[in-house]
């Protein structure tokens, strides 16, 4: 396997009033293609900040961030807007979705960004959706889908740019129990098939899907747990 991910004394500070505020301390963190990952940590914990450095919706104030090879940790907003189109599906809690716009044209709406030919995103789009299982919804509106089915479309939206990483922000917290293992059978065949996912949760239930779990706590690293093998955490010097 490569290297999809590559972070080297990553640190994130927000500065301003009498002390600046540490999200994250010198984290270094690999992670290889075709892994299945849960990130978990506690609010305040600097998951989200990590979430957003990973996913090129942040920069790091120091440190490098390489994804599949390319050092993504200094881009500007442009440049990190192209990553994004190309290489990165986000899945998140609330769905995102367009209310007027159907299963179909919702999926098609990061590929109009990327600014792929119709002819060729609406075959991307049909596509997607036939691999979640909705072919027969293509037309519906959201109000006319069930939650699972919302989060179908929003995973199908994600995997649309056949991005390098997969990133599932909360993904099953506005499910209900049934629907939720639905979901997670879904990212379990997406990562069978050869797709590297990325799951932020709070749910140790359903991070135990996940074949490795990262644990953040105070900007650091304090687990990382592949197959029941337990590393060492990392120090705050």
């Amino acid at each position: 396997m490569s290297t999809l991910i590559q972070l080297e004394n990553i640190s994130k500070v927000y500065r301003g009033g009498a002390e600046d505020v540490y999200a994250l301390r010198q984290v270094d963190l690999s992670i290889e293609d075709n892994e299945y990952v849960a990130l978990m940590g506690p609010s305040g914990s600097g998951k989200s900040t990590l979430m957003n450095i990973l996913g090129c919706l942040d920069t790091p104030s120091s440190g490098t961030y390489r994804l599949a090879g390319t050092d993504v940790s200094s881009m500007n907003a442009n440049e990190l807007a192209e990553v994004r189109n190309h290489r990165i599906g986000f899945v998140f809690q609330t769905f995102n979705l367009l209310p007027r716009a159907s299963a179909l044209q919702n999926v098609e709406l990061p590929l109009v960004y990327a600014g792929m030919r119709r002819k060729v995103r609406r075959e991307r789009a049909i596509e997607a959706l036939e691999r979640v299982g909705l072919a027969d919804r293509m037309q519906h509106r959201p109000s006319q889908l069930s939650g699972g089915q919302r989060q179908r479309v929003a995973i199908a939206r994600a995997l649309a740019n056949r991005p390098s990483l997969l990133l599932a922000d909360e993904p099953t917290g506005n499910l209900d129990t049934r629907t939720g293992e639905e979901i997670m059978a879904l990212f379990n065949a997406l990562y069978a098939e050869g797709n590297t996912v990325l799951l932020v949760t709070h749910e140790p239930e359903i991070a135990q899907y996940a074949q490795r779990l990262i644990r953040i706590r105070d900007g650091l690293i304090d687990l990382d747990e592949r197959h029941g093998k337990e590393r060492q955490p990392q120090s705050a010097s």
